[in-house]
C-alpha cells in the first residue's frame, strides 16, 4: 500500500486460515479502498491461488509477493513497471530476492543456474523466477493459460514460463529490483516430506508435458534420487517418481517448438555446464554447513 510512483490494486487470498484470523484480517482492511481480500476454507496450492487471484484483478502488469515477503523499497513496482514498458517482448520478470537482514542474498531462493549467481545484481534473460516476488504482463498471462493448479507447489513457475516462451514472449531476471524474503516458518511443506515429493513427481510431469521421453529422463531421475538420499529423503523422492508415472497417462502432452528449444540451449544449459561439473558442485553445496539463521532468514 506504499508503493508510489504507479496505479495499483492490492488483492489478498487466506487459503486455509483459521476464521478468527481471518476476522483479523477482515477487520484490519475494512477502510482500504483499494484493496480487496478473499478467503477459502482450504489451501488449493500456489498455481490454484495465484490463478485465482490473477482472474480477480485487471491491471495489465501482476506483481505477486509471497505471504513472508515485503518490498525492498516504496518504488519497487513502479521499477518493474518501467522495466516492461522499455521491453515489449517481455513476459514475466524475477526479482532479485534478499534474506531477512535485507542486505544478503537469499540463497535459499536462488532459482537460476549456479554459474549466475556472479550476475545476481545484474540483469540476464532466464528462463524462470522465484515466485516470492516477481511480475507477469497479463497478456502474457493469458497466452500460457496460466499456472497448472495440478502440480500444487513446486516448478508451477518454470511450467508457466515454458508454455510463456514458446507463445513468444521472453523471461528476465533484474537484480536491481528487490524483496525481503522472511521465510515464514508456520505450515510450510518440510522438504523432509511433501516438498521432495513434490518435487520429484512435479520436475517429471513437466518435462513430460513437452514429450520429454523417460529414457532421457532417466540421468534426471538418477540425479534426484542420488540428492534425496544424500539428505536422507529417498523415499519420499521415490514416491514422487511413482506419482509422476501413475499421472503421465492423462497428461496433456505437445511437441517442443524449435524457439523454446533454442531458448532453453542459450539461457539455460548454456550456464549449466557439463553434467560432472554439475554433479560435482552439487555435492559440494550438500556438504557446505547451513548459513546461520540470522544470514539465511
Amino acid at each position: 500500500m506504499r508503493q508510489t510512483g504507479a496505479l495499483i490494486h492490492v488483492t489478498i487470498l487466506d487459503q486455509g486460515s483459521e476464521p478468527a484470523v481471518v476476522a483479523r484480517f477482515t477487520e484490519a482492511f475494512a477502510e482500504r479502498g483499494n484493496l480487496w481480500f478473499f478467503a477459502c476454507p482450504q489451501n488449493s496450492g500456489v498455481g490454484a491461488g495465484r490463478n485465482l487471484l490473477t482472474s480477480l484483478g485487471h491491471g495489465r502488469i501482476i506483481v505477486a509477493l509471497d505471504n513472508d515477503a515485503t518490498f525492498q523499497s516504496d518504488t519497487t513496482v513502479a521499477a518493474a513497471l518501467t522495466a516492461f514498458d522499455l521491453t515489449p517482448e517481455l513476459g514475466a520478470l524475477g526479482f532479485k530476492i534478499l534474506a531477512k537482514n535485507g542486505i544478503d542474498l537469499d540463497a535459499s531462493s536462488w532459482g537460476y543456474p549456479a554459474s549466475l549467481l556472479s550476475r545476481a545484481h545484474d540483469c540476464f534473460t532466464s528462463t524462470t523466477f522465484v515466485g516470492a516476488g516477481h511480475a507477469i504482463r497479463r497478456t502474457a498471462w493469458q497466452a500460457a493459460g496460466g499456472y497448472d493448479p495440478g502440480l500444487f507447489f513446486t516448478w508451477e513457475e518454470y511450467d508457466f514460463c515454458l508454455r510463456a516462451i514458446a507463445a513468444g514472449w521472453t523471461v528476465r531476471y533484474d537484480g536491481s529490483i528487490s524483496v525481503i524474503h522472511k521465510v515464514a516458518a508456520e505450515n510450510r511443506l518440510a522438504w523432509n516430506g511433501a516438498r521432495t515429493r513434490l518435487s520429484m513427481r512435479n520436475r517429471l510431469l513437466v518435462a513430460r508435458k513437452w514429450r520429454t521421453s523417460w529414457l532421457a529422463l532417466l540421468p534426471r531421475i538418477g540425479l534426484y534420487l542420488w540428492r534425496a538420499s544424500l539428505k536422507g529423503r529417498p523415499g519420499a523422492a521415490c514416491l514422487g517418481l511413482i506419482d509422476a508415472i501413475r499421472q503421465d497417462h492423462v497428461l496433456p502432452k505437445q511437441t517442443m517448438p524449435g524457439r523454446l528449444r533454442d531458448y532453453l540451449s542459450r539461457h539455460d544449459r548454456a550456464h549449466r555446464g557439463k553434467p560432472v561439473q554439475g554433479i560435482r558442485a552439487l555435492t559440494i553445496r550438500l556438504k557446505r554447513p547451513p548459513p546461520h539463521p540470522s544470514a539465511s532468514g
